[in-house]
């Protein structure tokens, strides 16, 4: 039976609804992927998005701090879109950004999309973060890596139930390493039976699927790939 909390290198953690991750023990919310102002990178390419991801973002996350009230909120890399994601974003949600900080110790843990957040806007800008069993970072290493949470592959996940095939994002975790889902509105996602996701792992991990209501725990042997994936194999 998968247990609804994730015990991961011997410290209990909680998935949240909103796709965040809370440590209790600590008080600290730990997000991955916020990707901001993909919206308008994208429409500065040419392929229009409606520009709301960086507001319905930004809503969530405080939503979840107003519910958990962290001591700590940890932003785990690619908090922005592109290099220059932090230029394109409105005053009113850079105000919004900078409220969250101040409110917060915060840590903005420096991604393969990032650039540095704008003095105004406060935080604290690390490469990862080690505490106790954990340590926190953007990208997964390959190896050993007992403890470690990080995000970047924007995990989902699918399973088939009644004849019907359902799924979202996920949290996935071996108990030795434990990836976030992204955060960000449009943020997207990446089969967790991918290799570049499932190599990661031990064969025995578990994923807890962001349901509307509930997230919902399975085992690895129990997820559906991609139609694409399954075509090739």
């Amino acid at each position: 039976m998968v247990r609804p909390d994730i015990i991961l290198n011997g410290v209990s953690l909680t998935p949240d609804l909103s796709g965040a991750l809370f440590w209790p023990d600590r008080g600290w919310l730990v997000v991955a992927d916020l990707h901001l102002e993909k919206g308008s990178g994208f429409a500065a390419r040419g392929q229009l998005l409606p520009p709301y991801d960086t507001g319905a973002t930004l809503s969530r996350l405080e939503e979840a701090c107003r519910r958990l009230r962290p001591s700590r909120v940890i932003s785990l890399g690619d908090s922005f879109h592109d290099r220059a994601a932090a230029d394109r974003v409105a005053p009113g949600d850079g105000r919004r950004i900078a409220a969250l900080t101040a409110a917060h110790d915060w840590i903005w843990i420096a991604g393969n999309h990032d650039p540095k957040p704008p003095d105004q806007w406060g935080g604290r800008v690390l490469e990862e973060v080690a505490e106790g069993a954990l340590v926190f970072r953007h990208e997964a290493r390959r190896g050993p890596a007992a403890g470690e949470v990080s995000g970047h592959y924007h995990p989902k996940a699918a399973v088939r139930v009644r004849g019907r095939k359902v799924g979202g994002r996920c949290f996935a975790s071996d108990g030795d390493r434990l990836i976030l889902p992204a955060f960000g509105a449009y943020a997207g996602g990446l089969n967790v039976l991918d290799p570049a996701v499932a190599g990661l792992f031990r064969p025995d991990f578990q994923v807890w699927i962001i349901g509307q209501e509930r997230l919902y725990p399975f085992p690895a042997g129990r997820l559906e790939p991609d139609p694409q994936a399954a075509s090739r194999a």
